[in-house]
């Protein structure tokens, strides 16, 4: 099976990560695109992240109906911190792309056994506002790395957080069903 993966916070989840694995769903010729939210994201260290239960049951929202979405709890359940390599040594046999926003795949040298990472997915990143894809190829020279035309969406987990804290409406940046629950268990309050 070919599966992309679209890992994050998801605080919340948004139009951008879904269109994202659209983007790559259509583009790579994949079978499934699986959605992790992280359980105890090592990268959000600064800053306090909303309940792991909260953006597990907000991912389920964000996927639902859509038939080549799914979401996948593993790293939520896991103990410690939610690293991305012990994720994708879980799904051996499936061959796996990992799809990235430029600025995270800037990044991606710093990870936890960054080489494995490497060796165990094809890189898939879409632009993003801020990241020269310069910066990206040399950071990533060993991967096999595809670019993603997708839409440039400048929409962010802070931003949506900060806007629902504010009494700004995120009803038309994220799913309604993801939009009710942020409403119904006030999330961001």
């Amino acid at each position: 099976m070919r599966r992309g993966i679209v890992g994050g916070t998801f605080d919340p989840p948004h139009l951008a990560h879904l269109v994202v694995g659209e983007t790559a769903y259509r583009q790579m010729g994949l079978d499934v695109v699986t959605f992790i939210p992280a359980g105890a994201p090592w990268q959000k260290l600064a800053r306090s992240v909303s309940d792991a239960d909260d953006r597990w049951n907000m991912t389920l929202c964000a996927v639902d109906g859509v038939d080549y979405f799914v979401a996948d709890d593993r790293e939520v359940r896991r103990d410690g911190w939610s690293y991305t390599i012990d994720t994708l040594e879980e799904l051996p046999g499936d061959d796996l792309v990992l799809i990235l926003g430029a600025d995270a795949a800037s990044r991606l040298a710093t990870w936890e056994r960054a080489k494995d990472v490497l060796e165990a997915a094809t890189i898939a990143v879409v632009p993003r506002p801020g990241t020269e894809k310069r910066l990206v190829e040399d950071s990533l020279s060993d991967a096999d790395l595809v670019w993603l035309d997708a839409p440039l969406l400048d929409i962010s987990g802070s931003e949506l957080r900060r806007r629902a804290r504010a009494g700004a409406s995120v009803r038309f940046l994220v799913r309604e069903a993801v939009w009710r629950y942020i409403e119904e268990h006030r999330i961001y309050d």
